[in-house]
């Protein structure tokens, strides 16, 4: 075996893998899987679970695990040898798949063991597996009649290519701005940390005298949040708005690419007979209609939405009276919103970012599972892409159940935002269950040097609740005990569920017995003061009116472009897009960006990810997640802290642990013993009545 790509026997080896391993590995895959079902739909015999099902799906299980770490890599090294080698497979990988979910004599097979006697037999999860899989295999156009299935192949291996594109046009744009300060001056407002990792930044870039600041979100954020330069705080906001917008290197523009996109699944949903994207999209979710979406998202407008006036009224008349800024501009929120906190508060996020040093953090959240759900979190050695990432392993009982990679700073070659992904799903295979590996990644602001000392990376409590999120979604993957890899984890989730345990996460953040246990001031070691806690909390809804309408905005914008926009030829016109924008805001915003705003242009969760028509999906599940965190609430009452473990084996039990193998509302209702209610949610973000 001398790709290593091909190397199934324990974890992923980036130590050896090499760009040029990429292609091979993946034919060989390929041809394997086509091989295989070539003859299992050669066989006369009756299909069953155990000839049939069990043997396509371990084939194909590695063959998603080799291209899940070609993808990784993609997003976490993009250096120009894995671009290349990425794109030049993903056509042929996005035509496997097409060609896999267009088989109609597959289709049938599939349907053979579903309406057989077998059928009967099999436990719940695998009749789910069945029922999932003839519903999948319609969506890929099973049924199309094969005149049309050419086309329909060719819409998914383009699709495929333009997301590429598009993540990777954005990531070269945020690049290509840099900011250059030359002026100290300027520089007044910016905490020392960030000034001085920017002229870290220049040092390595040849300019030691001056300052860098870049796009990517740990370099740009606190210009806007801080910087007295309203001037610098403008430029920056105009380069962060127009990124991958015709305003820029027109190679990098994803105006066309948004366009195609669009004009490419309203035609496929029109092959698959539904009236648009939007129809096809929420089949598999548990929302049932657009209209019930668009209902749940206008009923939640409107009651954030006088919330969010009220915000920005405060603001304003903030800003009027001791900022001098009597018109605010979308550039100056950021740094009046961080003024008003801290004058009606009385901390500043800087101030809390200094108790949360990375290594204490770490602990914290650690602390937190291993009480919650009686597991054990160990540092443990594997290769890795990067010197930065780190690997840890998760024991219950002296047994590994599970093991993860941890890359949380930021990179040039690194995509921005926060993921969790799939490096190895649970299953029982032959040599007895392969457990569950995943990918935790952020991008924080890494570890600085001052003088002959290394300072630890400093968490803002935003990028704490982000880690705590992403961590959500990777217990979800690792404490699964479903055996089918179809529905363990993740995999088979409802969509506008998978959201539920990671924002469940989220809540800890807020409770003392947890947040004190997780800080220490990063120089002096001191704790954080339960004073300052106490205004954190305070503050925690600070804006929170805003803060929803603009998710609702998001929201209502994917699902109307998806369900409302007809093709003009081969694209749909960006500026109908920019059209749809305009009008949502009208509708539920109460800030209105700029006219050459184009926060499209970088929407890459819609474009360029899984949340097509689906971007609801996070407010859908918070309200499960609130919910489903009142039960540890309540039990606060007897056990005197959130952190009970018998609430926490409970929602491990009916939640963590059987993935996708029952619908999400069954699960929920297990744990709660009811259905969901939104008045946690708007409890929890300050929105009830007085």
């Amino acid at each position: 075996m001398t790709n290593p790509l091909l190397d199934f026997t324990a974890l992923p080896r980036f130590d050896a893998i090499r760009p040029e391993h990429v292609a091979p590995a993946i034919r060989e895959l390929i041809d394997e899987n086509r091989r295989l079902i070539e003859a299992k739909l050669a066989d006369p015999a009756t299909p069953t679970w155990d000839g049939f099902v069990a043997p396509l799906t371990e084939a194909g299980e590695r063959l998603g695990r080799a291209w899940g770490v070609v993808g990784h890599l993609h997003s976490v090294f993009d250096v120009p040898e894995w671009r290349e080698a990425y794109n030049a497979m993903l056509p042929e990988v996005s035509s496997f798949y097409a060609e896999l979910g267009q088989n109609l004599a597959l289709y049938e097979k599939y349907k053979a063991i579903r309406e057989g006697t077998e059928y009967a037999t099999l436990s719940p999860v695998r009749r789910r597996i069945l029922d999932n899989e003839v519903r999948d295999f319609r969506l890929a156009g099973a049924e199309l009649p094969d005149a049309d299935k050419p086309r329909f192949k060719q819409i998914q291996e383009e699709l495929s290519a333009l997301s590429a594109r598009f993540q990777e046009n954005l990531l070269d744009a945020t690049n290509a701005h840099v900011e250059w300060i030359d002026d100290e001056a300027q520089l007044a407002g910016i905490p020392a940390d960030d000034v001085a990792a920017a002229r870290a930044a220049a040092e390595k870039a040849g300019r030691p005298q001056s300052w860098k600041f870049t796009l990517h979100f740990p370099s740009w954020m606190p210009v806007m949040q801080y910087a007295d330069d309203r001037e610098l705080r403008a430029r920056m906001y105009r380069a962060y708005a127009t990124r991958a917008s015709e305003f820029g290197d027109a190679k990098l523009d994803n105006g066309p690419l948004i366009g195609r996109i669009l004009a490419l699944r309203a035609e496929e949903a029109k092959m698959l007979g539904y009236a648009n994207h939007a129809e096809v999209s929420l089949v598999p979710k548990m929302a049932e209609s657009p209209q019930q979406v668009l209902d749940f998202l206008r009923d939640l407008a409107a009651r954030a939405k006088p919330h969010a006036e009220r915000d920005l009224r405060e603001l304003r008349e903030f800003a009027a009276r001791e900022l001098g800024i009597d018109e605010l501009q979308p550039w100056d929120v950021g740094y009046a919103s961080e003024k008003l906190r801290q004058a009606r508060y009385a901390f500043s996020e800087h101030e809390v970012k200094q108790y949360f040093p990375e290594p204490r953090v770490l602990d914290g959240l650690f602390g937190v599972i291993q009480r919650l759900y009686g597991v054990a979190i160990i540092p443990d050695e594997a290769p890795k892409w990067d010197a930065d990432a780190r690997f840890f392993r998760i024991e219950r009982d002296g047994a590994t159940i599970g093991q993860f990679y941890l890359d949380l700073h930021a990179r040039e070659t690194k995509r921005g935002g926060a993921w969790m992904d799939s490096a190895r799903s649970r299953m029982k295979a032959r040599e007895g269950v392969q457990t569950p590996v995943a990918y935790l990644v952020c991008n924080f602001s890494g570890p600085s040097a001052q003088g002959t000392q290394i300072r630890p990376a400093t968490f803002s409590h935003d990028d704490v609740q982000t880690l705590f999120h992403e961590c959500g979604h990777g217990l979800h993957h690792l404490l699964t005990q479903v055996d089918e890899v179809a529905v363990s984890g993740i995999h088979g989730v409802e969509w506008d569920a998978v959201e539920l345990p990671s924002q469940f996460m989220e809540n800890f953040c807020w409770e003392w017995d947890v947040v004190s246990g997780m800080s220490a001031h990063v120089d002096s070691g001191e704790p954080l003061p339960r004073e300052l806690f106490d205004k954190m909390v305070a503050a925690k809804n600070f804006q929170s009116g805003m803060q929803t309408v603009r998710q609702i905005e998001f929201s209502l914008f994917d699902l109307l472009i998806h369900s409302q926009l007809e093709p003009e030829g081969d694209t749909v016109p960006v500026e109908r897009v920019m059209q749809v924008l305009a009008d949502v805001r009208r509708e539920v915003a109460v800030i209105q960006p700029p006219e050459w705003h184009r926060f499209p242009h970088s929407f890459s969760h819609i474009f360029a990810g899984g949340y097509a028509a689906g971007y609801y999906s996070y407010k859908w599940a918070e309200v499960l997640s609130a919910d489903a965190f009142e039960a540890f609430e309540e039990a606060r009452g007897e056990a005197g802290t959130v952190l009970d473990t018998a609430t926490g084996e409970r929602f491990w039990r009916e939640i963590l642990s059987v993935g996708g193998s029952r619908p999400a509302i069954e699960s929920f209702k297990a744990f709660r013993g009811r259905e969901p209610r939104v008045d946690a949610l708007l409890r929890h973000s300050g929105m009830v009545a007085a």
